[in-house]
């Protein structure tokens, strides 16, 4: 039997801006799309790396919510950071979240973000 792919959408996030989904299902597995710090009204949170990777994490946990998935479900995380010295700003926020559960992990400095924000996270989890 062929597994088949499931769209997931939640209001509880900002709606995708683009033309993609904000995850998608295929078997027990969870792909979200990379989310940066939005908030539901569509407009980027304001502050620094602390308060965008907050947002971040807000939005990606009510996407992991409607998937019926916690962050101790996630298996990888994508970090991209727009720049590398705030690092152990947004690694530490990152810990606050995932606690004991440590995902594996790939984070990469960037050049540009959509809207010109300071991090975005993708996660693969396991439902």
């Amino acid at each position: 039997m062929r597994m088949k792919l499931e769209t997931v959408a939640t209001t509880n996030a900002p709606a995708a801006i683009g033309p993609y989904s904000q995850a998608m299902k295929f078997g027990n597995l969870l792909f979200t799309s990379g989310q940066i710090p939005l908030g539901l009204d569509g407009q980027i949170v304001e502050g620094g790396i602390a308060e965008q990777t907050h947002q971040v994490f807000h939005n990606l946990q009510a996407v992991l919510a409607e998937a019926g998935a916690t962050f101790s479900s996630v298996i990888k995380a994508t970090v991209f950071i727009k720049d590398m010295n705030q690092f152990a700003a947004l690694n530490e926020i990152y810990a606050s979240y995932f606690g004991d559960h440590k995902p594996a992990r790939s984070t990469v400095e960037v050049a540009r973000l959509p809207k010109d924000v300071l991090v975005e996270i993708e996660l693969i989890a396991s439902i």
